[in-house]
């Protein structure tokens, strides 16, 4: 034992402060090289059989880190080695434990560099052994650097520091390869690398996520994450690849659970029930729960400012024993508990907060479905379409806000509290200021709360606006209408915009009186005690600013807070209201296993009673039961329908039709009387409702598929042709709301739905009017009184078809609401009613006629005729498909952070950097100077001077805050007035295709979701970010000054910074862009599910569509999840990282400051500024890398808005301008004229040539999809032509700019459009028309007496014109038509939706008025051409014939001829 250490050798040294130097190098230092090297040696033997294939895929910094510094250090050690050996050959002294220490320290380093050479080093290095056995090493071999920088030798002290810093930044690569590098048995990618191959040859589909229950590290370190990043660095994320939904945050679920809640709060409360009570029925206790470990995280987070207390007064009293030690490493643990602690409280709030939204969706879809026309009357649609895009999230977000609300104001009163024990009473000083702002706070959160609401209001308003312009966008470019709907949606969003500002600059105001806060406080309590006679030391200071960083963020938080329980209050209230509005029936939705057979059961009471349908004195109205004085629309009407009863209910427009099928439906509010019907009840609207999805889905609407029914129904809806000209036959997918189909097409899908449920009743809402004569005959025939299909059904049809009335068993006739007439028939011609039903041109004989054999006369011709008619249902109307959303890959483009920068302005940006910088900088010279003070100040001596630059540092500070918080407002605020302006101009600019190929749902989400995002969140999470980068940047320069040692650990950690946050990125960027792609569908199928409600709630399917709803949740719930994970996994890792820093530092301050060292690295009062500014680094890492993802995820929301700022735009500039009187005589010439829809399609247009002279009056008829729409949009331009030229007064129209064209033609689409406005802006809405005139055109139009029944022209029209049955808007579209004045009118079938009688009368309104007028009718009555000068017959996209109808009439086998006969049959 002498020979290695003489004498007597002890544990301890003489002074009992170190451990004795060959204790510390012969069993310490000598046993941790040991451990070293067999770790080395034995991993090398264990893995020696595995492939080192991948150590050629490892990067460039990695094998510099594996080969370059074990090769260094064995270099090191070796120079070590030979010195010392050469003083023991010249016969110098040389202890022996120091040799056998050198030698064992050389082994190891070269055992580590030969395994790396010869070995598959990623697969040892990779390891938890070796990053435990090295973190061990490290740990035994500070004694030995103790000792050694003792002996106050400068060159031996130099080399110790080189080779144990060189010792820890091996180490740290060690901890980084096996915390994130490490694979383990679960994972078969390398995750740190890219790009990255799997192992064992395996595919990348084959990489699947299954449910499984984790372990307590994997739920700890968030590690069973890995799989999702391993592949996002490699490839794209696909739905598949993301986590799988643990049990509690599936949709059904969460669903379910708050649906009991609520269930029982309505019952209880009825119209004062309140969402957030149900919300703590079902999830309260799980939150208090979540109260207890916030209480525990905020208790840890005070133990740090005390260690450092003690610590810096244990390095100036200079105590030489283990104590320092011992603080050092124990302000280390405190942070790296703290880490484990916050990430899983943020974990569980987090989950909490998934569920609730789940569940609030769930429900607002739910009522959505189960809220009746008339009580939904008292929401508009852009306002129940916020309640799921803005008013859910802010809810949810209560639960950040109510544990912040108690949490914040306890940490601030602890943080006094303890400030009170160093600087006591001092820092009143400091809390003054806090106490005046709080009232001042609380002025400023009203206000924010008031600005609030009102923006939300706007909000409603503009989003409303924007889906009535979007559901309506072919017939808004039609009339050159964009220039009124922009300044209509500029104006909404300025008064938007207005309150928008308001909440920016007074939250400006509220960052900056929160963000100068603990400057003042600094300022005024140091400033303060000083002033009392008491001498600052560097452990009263850096505790108090530790201290002062710990307020920092409850501080600049509950402002935040504040405004967001007012937010979340609010949206509660108007959810909770919009939730207790009375349901169309008590039923009960559910999504549990009873679902899966898509079946929607109500609970009625069967019985064998002989009536259908039973109505008793029934009074019923379309305005809400809240509603103190309603309109009725229904009045006394007693009605009672046998079953098996075919009965057509006819009445002039605006009679009360429409309205009596929906009392029978329960859409209406019945004021008085009853209803009963026992059966199922199938409806077709007179809109039909088209689902978004395949034509077969449309049909089946859940139902199970029945190859049998499905085929008869088909058939008889005359569908077969159809259904074989489309590309994937009955599989092809049909656009939101059938825009890829003709109206007809739509009409009979709708109707196809209703035979296919073989309901008991059906109700048909004027089925026949979208259809020709000959279709209108075979549907008749097959399907409204086929004995297969409807035998013993109940059929109540409204209609104006004269062969139906005659067709009918009964008939009811209404007028004004009243039930005026109902018998058979034959009774029904003895009627002055009769003549509702007459066409025009039919002798007195016709009817009576047509009642001697009830079946319609459908020939055996004119069913063949039909068959290969029906062959022209070729692509009249076949678009664009809706195309599958895109979205982009890798990270966000430069550019569009650029185009962010340059909506908001360069100068703004500049500005907002610069005030940034300087208030940063100035912050850190604060805490400098402070050091500087405490390190040189003895006495009380000079404290003036000092306090008076301390002031200067605190105004500049103050300033610049002021300066930064008001340009980003401004900043914000500017980009997204312009952001908004572009993309609605691109929007409202983009070719007609584009609506068809995007659905309105998906635009609309980047006018609201999106949107709301760049005015609201965008701005919040940059300013967050630009704060937390100079800060980071203040602290790196701080701590890089006052230790110098953390110089050493700088590019290490820069490194190990880098592989984290590229890791991430990667994933989380892909995973947020499936988070976007999985909302669209929401939105799209709740805009959906609005629109076709009635239709749903009539088949009984609210169950398959909650069900359908829930699954594009779940969706939506997978990516957030997995997006959530990937964070909080970053998040750990980055305070985990921090924590080490914060330990580093301690112990080279230990080292350091013991007594007699050769190597001092700092003073007191630095060690104690590092120490403070690397407690933060903690939240500064992990804020600057959260914000800067989150910077990154949010500015997905420019990406996706700037795509639509750039999709192609109709040509508004044309080459030859256009008079102002331009057309002034209607001459019409198409010359060879082609038109396809889609390049790989068919021709619509086939070479079409004809020539309208001016003020002639041409019908264009033809069947079904024969190409009548298609002539009109080439008119108007709305698809370009692909060959010949259309010229209108010899000037050809390819020519003129676009918008001017259709503004100077007149014209009534087949969908009638009134939007939100009053009716005399719908008429006319660039006010160039006198009200005289308006009225004139209102009598012409038979509308007067109805107008001024309801309140003249002022009154306010409803979204799409609500308030008027379809009728009533078909003729109110030709009022407006007709007040244009134009020489060229388009006729969409204007009269499909009116009785014959009204139809006649309209024809004559139409000969009288448009006198001199070229008009262009499109029609499927025969009898509205009848009387016109020319007729075009098409087929096909072809012109098949043209002439006279008499002439064509006179011709047996002509086209026209046979049309004719159909319609008369």
């Amino acid at each position: 034992m002498d020979f290695v250490c003489p004498g007597d050798p002890a544990v301890w040294d003489d002074d009992g402060g170190h451990f004795g130097p060959c204790f510390a190098d012969l069993v310490l230092g000598f046993a941790g090289n040991a451990i070293a090297t067999a770790a080395a040696l034995g991993l090398f033997l264990a893995k020696r059989n595995t492939s080192r294939a991948q150590n050629v895929r490892r990067g460039l910094l990695e094998k510099l880190f594996a080969f370059g510094v074990p090769g260094f250090s064995a270099c090191l050690s070796l120079v070590g080695l030979t010195v010392l050996a050469k003083k023991k050959f010249e016969g110098k002294y040389v202890e022996n434990y120091e040799l056998f220490f050198t030698c064992s320290q050389f082994i190891a380093w070269m055992s580590v560099s030969l395994v790396c050479v010869s070995g598959a080093w990623f697969e040892i290095l990779y390891n938890p052994i070796m990053c435990f056995c090295w973190i061990l090493k490290i740990i035994l071999e500070i004694p030995h650097l103790q000792y050694k920088l003792t002996l106050l030798k400068a060159m031996t002290s130099f080399m110790e520091i080189i080779s144990f810093c060189t010792a820890t930044t091996f180490g740290l690569f060690v901890i980084l390869a096996a915390v994130v590098g490490q694979s383990g048995n679960k994972r078969e990618v390398n995750s740190i690398e890219a790009p990255l191959i799997l192992n064992d040859e395996k595919s990348e589909g084959e990489i699947t996520n299954t449910i499984k229950d984790y372990n307590l590290w994997e739920l700890l370190t968030f590690k069973f994450v890995n799989p999702v990043m391993d592949i996002g660095i490699t490839r794209q994320l696909d739905f598949t690849d993301l986590l799988e939904l643990p049990t509690e945050l599936r949709a059904t679920s969460c669903y379910d659970k708050l649906m009991s809640s609520w269930t029982v709060e309505y019952q209880n409360h009825r119209d004062n029930s309140s969402l957030l009570r149900a919300m703590s029925y079902s999830y309260g206790w799980t939150y208090l729960r979540l109260g207890l470990l916030k209480v525990l995280n905020d208790s840890i987070n005070f133990v740090s400012p005390l260690l450092l207390n003690k610590f810096i007064r244990l390095l100036q009293e200079g105590s030489d024993g283990m104590d320092g030690y011992i603080l050092a490493i124990s302000l280390g643990l405190t942070s790296i508990i703290k880490s484990f602690l916050d990430s899983q409280y943020s974990f569980r709030l987090a989950k909490l907060k998934l569920t609730l939204r789940s569940s609030i969706m769930g429900i607002i879809y739910r009522k959505c479905l189960c809220l009746s026309i008339a009580e939904r009357s008292r929401f508009s649609e852009g306002e129940i379409q916020t309640f799921m895009s803005v008013d859910a999230d802010r809810t949810i977000n209560l639960c950040n806000s109510l544990h912040d609300a108690w949490s914040l104001p306890l940490q601030i009163g602890v943080a006094l509290y303890l400030l009170y024990t160093q600087v006591n009473y001092a820092f009143l000083s400091g809390l003054a200021i806090t106490i005046i702002l709080i009232p001042v706070n609380k002025w400023i959160s009203t206000r924010i709360a008031g600005a609030t609401e009102k923006m939300m209001k706007q909000k409603d308003r503009r989003i409303s606006c924007a889906g009535e312009l979007l559901a309506h966008i072919r017939t808004v470019k039609m009339y050159s209408w964009e220039k009124l709907f922009t300044e209509r949606l500029v104006e909404r969003r300025e008064s938007e915009v207005k309150h928008l500002a308001t909440r920016k600059y007074l939250d400006a105001w509220c960052v900056y009186f929160w963000a100068t806060t603990p400057t003042l406080f600094s300022l005024f309590t140091f400033s303060i005690f000083a002033i009392m006679g008491h001498t600052l030391d560097a452990a009263t200071v850096f505790t108090c600013v530790a201290l002062f960083n710990t307020l920092i963020s409850p501080l600049n938080s509950f402002p935040w807070v504040i405004n967001g329980m007012i937010d979340a209050v609010i949206s509660s209230r108007r959810l909770s209201n919009y939730l207790s509005t009375p349901e169309h029936h008590s039923s009960k939705l559910t999504t549990s296993a009873d679902l899966l057979n898509h079946h929607f059961k109500r609970y009625t009471e069967v019985t064998h009673n002989p009536m259908a349908i039973v109505l008793q004195n029934v009074s019923c109205s379309w305005s809400s039961s809240s509603v103190a004085e309603p309109s009725i629309v229904l009045r006394d009407i007693s009605l009672q329908l046998q079953k098996g009863l075919f009965i057509a209910i006819v009445g002039e427009v605006g009679s009360g039709k429409s309205s009596l099928l929906n009392t029978v439906i329960g859409e209406t509010h019945v004021i008085s009387g009853s209803i009963s019907s026992c059966d199922s009840i199938a409806y077709v609207p007179q809109v039909p409702w088209i689902l978004s999805g395949t034509l077969r889905d449309n049909i089946l609407l859940g139902k199970e598929f029945d190859p049998r029914r499905y085929e008869e129904v088909i058939e008889a809806c005359a569908l077969r042709v159809d259904i074989s000209a489309m590309a994937r036959g009955d599989m092809s997918h049909i656009g939101e709301k059938g825009t890829n189909l003709s109206g007809g097409q739509r009409a009979r899908l709708a109707l196809a739905r209703a035979l296919y449920h073989n309901s008991d009743v059906y109700l048909f809402d004027d089925i026949l009017s979208a259809v020709d004569s000959q279709v209108a005959s075979w549907i008749l025939e097959k399907a409204v009184m086929g004995h297969q299909l409807m035998q013993k059904k109940t059929r109540l049809l409204s209609t104006h078809n004269l062969q139906a009335i005659s067709a009918a068993d009964m008939i009811v006739v209404m007028a004004n609401g009243l039930i005026k007439w109902f018998g058979t028939p034959q009774s029904f011609l003895a009627t002055p009613y009769s003549r509702i039903s007459k066409p025009d041109n039919s002798s007195p004989t016709s009817f009576a006629a047509s009642l001697k054999d009830k079946t319609p006369m459908v020939t055996c011709e004119l069913k063949t005729d039909v068959i290969l008619e029906d062959s022209a249902v070729s692509y009249e109307e076949t678009k664009d498909q809706i195309e599958e959303e895109a979205r982009k890959q890798g990270k966000v483009e430069l550019g569009v952070y650029k185009k962010y920068a340059a909506f908001a302005g360069w100068s703004a940006v500049v500005l907002i950097f610069l005030s940034a910088f300087i208030m940063q900088a100035s912050r850190n010279s604060n805490d400098l100077w402070l050091t500087y003070w405490v390190d040189t100040s003895t006495g009380t001596n000079n404290t003036k001077f000092y306090l008076i630059i301390l002031a200067m540092f605190g105004i500049i500070n103050s300033l610049f805050t002021l300066g930064r918080a008001f340009s980003f407002a401004f900043g914000g605020l500017r980009a997204a007035i312009h952001i908004h302006a572009s993309l609605l101009e691109n929007i409202i600019s983009a070719p007609i295709c584009f609506f068809d190929q995007n659905p309105s749902g998906r635009i609309l989400n980047r006018l609201s979701s999106d949107l709301y995002t760049v005015d609201d969140s965008l701005p919040f999470i940059i300013n967050i970010f630009v704060a937390n980068f100079f800060s980071l940047l203040g602290t790196l320069v701080v701590l890089s000054y006052s230790q110098v040692s953390f110089l050493l650990i700088l590019l290490p950690l820069w490194l190990i910074y880098r592989k984290l946050q590229f890791y991430y990125r990667s994933t989380s960027r892909e995973v947020r862009r499936l988070d976007s792609v999985a909302r669209s569908p929401i939105y799209s199928s709740f805009t959906e599910t609005l629109d076709g409600s009635s239709t749903i709630r009539a088949f009984q399917n609210e169950g398959f569509f909650l069900e359908r709803f829930i699954q594009h949740v779940t969706l939506y719930q997978k990516t957030s999840y997995s997006e959530l994970i990937a964070s909080l996994w970053l998040s750990l890792r980055l305070q985990l990282l921090a924590g080490f820093i914060i330990l580093f530092i301690a112990m080279m301050a230990t080292i350091s400051f013991h007594s007699s060292s050769l190597v001092n690295f700092a003073t007191p009062g630095l060690v104690g500024l590092a120490l403070s500014y690397a407690a933060p680094v903690v939240s500064l890492l992990n804020g600057f890398l959260t914000t800067f993802t989150e910077t990154e995820k949010e500015m997905i929301s420019v990406e996706r808005v700037d795509e639509y700022i750039g999709i192609p735009q109709e040509e508004l500039q044309g080459s030859e301008p256009l008079p102002r009187s331009w057309p002034t005589k209607g001459k019409i010439e198409f010359e060879h004229v082609t038109l396809k829809y889609k390049s790989e399609l068919p021709p619509a247009l086939s070479d079409v040539s004809f020539l309208i002279a001016s003020g002639m009056q041409v019908g264009i008829i033809g069947r079904t999809g024969a190409g009548k729409s298609s002539i009109l949009n080439a008119l108007f331009r709305l698809v370009p032509i692909c060959n010949g030229r259309i010229l209108v007064d010899g000037i050809d129209l390819a020519k003129v700019a676009v918008r001017e064209l259709r503004g100077h033609f007149a014209v009534v689409p087949q969908s009638p459009f009134l939007f939100d406005g009053s009716l005399r802006e719908n008429l006319d809405p660039f006010n160039t028309t006198t009200d005289l005139r308006i009225w004139e055109v209102l009598e012409n139009c038979h509308m007067k007496g109805e107008v001024e029944s309801i309140g003249g022209l002022d009154i306010h029209v409803k979204e799409s014109g609500a308030s008027f049955s379809v009728g009533q808007r078909q003729l109110l579209c030709l009022a407006r038509a007709i007040l244009k004045s134009s020489k060229v009118l388009c006729l969409d079938e204007c009269t499909a939706n009116v009785d014959n009688q009204t139809a006649f009368l309209l024809q004559s309104t139409i000969s009288s008025e448009c006198k001199g007028m070229t008009v262009l009718t499109i029609a499927h009555r025969i009898s509205t051409v009848m009387q016109m000068d020319n007729i075009l017959v098409l087929d096909q996209g072809k012109l098949v014939e043209e002439g006279n109808p008499e002439a064509l009439m006179n011709h047996r086998f002509s086209r026209f001829a046979q049309y004719a006969k159909a319609s008369q049959m």
